[in-house]
């Protein structure tokens, strides 16, 4: 984070120091993200911030681990999916935020899907990322759609996470269900693996391996690419014409949290716009839910993707979350490759 950001967020943020306390935070968005966030929260408000980053599957289960005993208070980031699981099971707690109108419709309906026990905080398109000086020395085209990446010239080359511990990878099964049918998207899952060089922990961590030359093609989110190229790695995103799902990431209270108060000043300041547009600035570009933010210039054009009309409570829901990533587990990941 530049000085002149910071400077720039802590002026902007009329938040005042006069906040105390701690609030302990679970965040499942890129590192700088959640370290800005930190920062800017800490130094404006006064209030001490413990932040440990995790991905959205693995926050889930920390987050049931603790059931009898949170030490979490609120769950910033990761897709949706595992925080309507988190409210189903009773995990976290009703809350009905003021701010709910400055949002976007999507961002409201998942609020209300989940029983106000979370909220949208950003949307972001699944879609292809891939290294542009891999494929040209390699000789492999771009992959336009999902039939693409079964091409024999992908074997190897291609990297996506692991459902069980990535949010990402669920929300491509999901999708991949509502697109093909139920038959047909495992039929294709078990012909990918073929081509999948590695399956890893973390959404982020293909998007990451394309930008430096270790895997030619991810399945990601596209906002995840942008940051990529402005290092200087030769990555570019992609999404699939013949449809694909988007994320709605999402921000939770824990019930039992030990530092409610603070947890909701923070869940409030968080569906602010000026504590969105912080995304940018760590290089994420989706697309915020408070209406009044910022859409920086990277954010994928939402009019020009072509998306599926992606059934977020049916997907969201325990069951169908486990079954899915089982039957996963049990036809796909258990093949040779």
């Amino acid at each position: 984070m530049t000085k002149f950001f910071l400077a720039a967020a802590l002026a902007g943020i009329s938040m005042g120091a006069a906040a105390q306390g701690q609030v302990n935070i679970i965040c499942s968005v890129q590192a700088e993200w959640c370290n800005n966030i930190a920062t800017i929260y800490s130094r404006t408000t006064g209030t001490k911030v413990n932040m440990s980053l995790k991905g959205s599957g693995e926050a889930l289960a920390q987050i049931i681990a603790e059931k009898e005993n949170p030490k979490t208070d609120v769950w910033f980031g990761g897709t949706g999916d595992p925080h309507l699981q988190a409210a189903e099971q009773g995990l976290t707690l009703e809350y009905k935020s003021p701010s709910l109108p400055l949002l976007q419709g999507w961002a409201q309906q998942q609020a209300q899907q989940s029983g106000y026990k979370t909220v949208g905080i950003y949307s972001g398109p699944l879609g292809f990322g891939y290294n542009t000086e891999l494929l040209a020395k390699k000789k492999i085209p771009v992959p336009r759609t999902w039939a693409d990446l079964l091409k024999p010239a992908y074997k190897g080359d291609i990297q996506v996470a692991n459902p069980a511990s990535s949010g990402t990878a669920y929300t491509m099964i999901a999708t991949l269900v509502q697109l093909m049918g139920e038959e047909k998207a495992f039929e294709y899952l078990k012909a990918l693996h073929k081509n999948v060089g590695q399956y890893t922990r973390s959404g982020t961590g293909p998007i990451k391996a394309v930008a430096r030359g270790e895997t030619a093609v991810s399945i990601s989110f596209v906002h995840d690419g942008p940051g990529e190229k402005m290092q200087g790695f030769p990555v570019e995103t992609i999404t699939p014409t013949d449809g694909t799902g988007a994320e709605i990431g999402s921000m939770s209270i824990i019930k039992g949290s030990r530092n409610l108060e603070t947890a909701k000043k923070f869940y409030e300041w968080a569906l602010t716009a000026s504590a969105q547009e912080i995304a940018a600035a760590a290089k994420q570009f989706q697309v915020p839910s408070n209406k009044a933010a910022k859409v920086d210039a990277n954010v994928p054009d939402f009019k020009k993707i072509k998306f599926i009309n992606y059934d977020y409570a049916k997907y969201g829901a325990s069951a169908e979350r486990r079954r899915l990533i089982s039957r996963w587990e049990k036809e796909v990941n258990s093949l040779p490759r």
